[in-house]
């Protein structure tokens, strides 16, 4: 694993990425904190000899914490996937992170996943659907098709973007093996009831930030995991999607939102 730095003071804090699999997502995030942070940036495991599991992400970061932060309590900030692992580890691990930020979380339950699909299908388009199928018919190489599907399909997360930034030449191909793999096992944790209810033990302070355009229901994630996380706060940004760290219209308010809140609890 790589683990890219940033800042070189204040408290420890770790930015996880989404995806799974979206090695580099979270560096926009990192680098906004830097100045007030010493921001890890873990960059997860690709896929090998072995599938990925949950918790096999979860020993990764804990090597990471352990080996870099310790005996600090570092806070733990994820996005999309990245906040689901970072509520994973903290059920594995309580006593070793502090507050928790959640940035577009992903889903715990078949009915949130139900109203993601739902209103991903209605902001889909016929000239979309007809990219998709001829994506899904001509492109062979599964890392490859999934670039290019995501590339038509992110409109439909994004409310107002800002224009991407180069890229790291340092970043690999999107690792869909990686990605497949892990969320597979996220969802067999899911329904042999393992998440959420091993939230319970987390006693952390934990913050929701959600775009009030993500498709990923905000509302219902939360509500899910409220029986199991009852002190969870809730931060809803208008006119955002699901990357508020790149938002046009939310991006100030988004980071404003994140460094008090942190600044308050790890002060």
């Amino acid at each position: 694993m790589r683990v890219p730095e940033h800042g070189a003071s204040g408290p420890w804090m770790a930015v996880l990425h989404g995806g799974p699999a979206a090695v580099g997502n979270a560096a926009p995030i990192a680098r906004g904190l830097a100045d007030i942070f010493r921001v890890l940036e873990p960059w997860q495991r690709g896929s090998g000899s072995e599938p990925l599991t949950v918790a096999r992400h979860v020993s990764d970061l804990d090597d990471v914490v352990t080996a870099r932060c310790s005996p600090a309590r570092p806070a733990l900030v994820g996005e999309s996937w990245g906040a689901m692992l970072a509520l994973a580890y903290a059920a594995e691990h309580p006593d070793a992170v502090g507050p928790i930020v959640l940035i577009g979380c992903g889903t715990f339950d078949t009915g949130a996943r139900a109203q993601l699909r739902r209103t991903l299908g209605q902001r889909r388009t016929a000239e979309m659907d007809e990219e998709i199928a001829a994506i899904e018919a001509d492109v062979a190489n599964l890392d490859e098709r999934s670039q290019r599907l995501y590339a038509v399909t992110r409109p439909l997360y994004d409310y107002a973007p800002l224009p991407d930034g180069p890229p790291d030449p340092e970043v690999a191909p999107f690792d869909m093996r990686a990605h497949t793999e892990t969320w597979d096992d996220m969802l067999r944790r899911q329904q042999d009831g393992t998440y959420p209810a091993a939230f319970a033990r987390i006693a952390s302070p934990v913050l929701m930030l959600h775009g009030d355009y993500d498709p990923h229901p905000g509302p219902m994630i939360r509500d899910g995991l409220l029986p199991h996380i009852p002190h969870i706060e809730y931060h809803e940004l208008t006119r955002c999607g699901h990357s508020p760290w790149n938002e046009a219209l939310a991006r100030d308010e988004f980071f404003r939102a994140l460094r008090t809140w942190l600044l308050c609890r790890t002060g």
